[in-house]
């Protein structure tokens, strides 16, 4: 339990928070997921390197993190019909019982010696596919627990425990790595998500079935709105353009994922504690540069969008010239400083072009069509670095969209002359 004079050190937004038992032990759970999933980024990856067959890690690699992901994008478009009408607690707890059960066969099956690559696959694609489910479930629970005035503080909560395990998560995992195997880091995370089905169960026990309809908002992607908003968006130049940038942007990510580690061991022969700084670093720049986004919605939101896809692009050009690794930490840094505020940004130009009668239609549309992007992406990492090596992928992504922005800024000054054109 929260002493009154912790809570009185809070801020006064969230002192209601802690006075509300369900939440209060609904959030270290939370967190706790939150964490194993941030260690799980270099868990993954590092695991699949150490039992991948000679001359395969790449394949490997990227098979694992996109069995991490893609799944999931699948789940939300395809089980929607029978998932969209359940309880949000039950969505929750569904989700967290299927990782911790599966993921928690991963380092069983290393201790038994039988983890073969295909089976590890196969069990990250099995922990994944109710995971957009999940994570939906979560906000509406929630909204279901609390009262409207106190939705915003316990959504900020939440959000700041996910950017925090995007920091301190990667880091934990590669200290810990070079002590346990990655296998038993995954077994960690397994458990986190155990002990969030156990908390869940019981806010659902102390407070009736929290969250009773899960209604739409509870749907990662409601299928009728993002029809309708496709059609819309046909009619939308300009927004079809920022969807397609988004789109192309995420997708050049996904390589680069896949290549980090593989530069790690490959090219710097290193462990996974340097892997784990790389992300750490990355994560701080990327909460730095979010939470920067406020102050950029001065400038015109195109150009700014468009200087960050070039910039996130021109830092991982380093990677390919052979830079030592401080000069790449550091341009990994920059990177998820540049990187941070793109998604508010890319939110902020759908909002202000679109109508807003129609903003959660268009919307809808948006999140169906870039659930495929990063996964898509980070499946064909592991074809692509059997081709070029880690620091030519890390290059070639880097330089790939550095691309995309002066095709959509040559395609942007096209579409803005024609419309002038136009109105004389």
């Amino acid at each position: 339990m929260t002493s009154p004079q912790t809570t009185r050190l809070l801020p006064q937004a969230y002192r209601p928070l802690f006075a509300h038992p369900p939440f209060r032990r609904l959030l270290p759970a939370l967190a706790a997921s939150d964490l194993g999933d941030g260690m799980s980024v270099v868990a993954v990856a590092w695991l699949a390197i150490e039992i991948a067959p000679p001359g395969r890690s790449g394949m490997l690699l990227g098979a694992a993190l996109a069995a991490y992901a893609l799944p999931g994008a699948a789940g939300a478009l395809l089980f929607g019909r029978w998932l969209r009408r359940l309880p949000a607690a039950r969505l929750l707890a569904a989700d967290s019982r299927i990782r911790a059960v599966l993921l928690g066969c991963v380092p069983l099956a290393w201790a038994l010696d039988v983890l073969h690559p295909v089976l590890y696959v196969a069990l990250l694609a099995g922990s994944s596919v109710l995971h957009a489910w999940g994570n939906a479930g979560k906000y509406a629970l929630l909204a279901g627990l609390l009262p409207a005035e106190q939705r915003l503080a316990a959504n900020a909560l939440v959000s700041s425990s996910a950017s925090a395990s995007i920091v301190m998560g990667p880091a934990l995992a590669g200290f810990l790595a070079a002590v346990i195997s990655p296998a038993w880091l995954i077994g960690l995370d397994a458990l986190s998500f155990a002990l969030l089905a156990a908390q869940v169960g019981r806010v659902r026990g102390a407070s009736g079935e929290a969250g009773q309809d899960g209604g739409p908002g509870t749907a990662p992607v409601d299928t009728d709105r993002s029809a309708a908003g496709m059609h819309l968006l046909r009619k939308q130049p300009e927004l079809l353009g920022v969807l397609a940038l988004t789109w192309f942007f995420n997708f050049l990510y996904g390589p680069a994922e896949v290549a980090l580690p593989l530069h790690v061991t490959d090219d710097l022969h290193a462990g996974a504690g340097l892997l784990g700084l790389y992300w750490a670093l990355f994560g701080a720049g990327a909460v730095l540069g979010g939470l920067a986004a406020g102050a950029l919605r001065r400038f015109p939101l195109w150009p700014v969008t468009l200087t960050i896809v070039a910039g996130w692009g021109l830092a991982l050009v380093p990677f390919g010239l052979g830079a030592p690794a401080a000069v790449t930490l550091a341009c990994f840094t920059l990177g998820g400083l540049i990187y941070g505020p793109f998604t508010a940004l890319s939110y902020t130009l759908f909002q202000d072009r679109t109508p807003a009668a129609w903003l959660t239609t268009v919307l809808a549309a948006r999140s169906a069509a870039l659930l495929t992007a990063g996964p898509v992406g980070t499946a064909l990492g592991g074809p692509l670095i059997a081709v070029m090596g880690p620091r030519g992928v890390l290059a070639a992504s880097g330089v790939a969209t550095v691309v995309l922005a002066l095709v959509a800024a040559v395609m942007r000054v096209r579409t803005g002359r024609r419309a002038a054109s136009r109105l004389a």
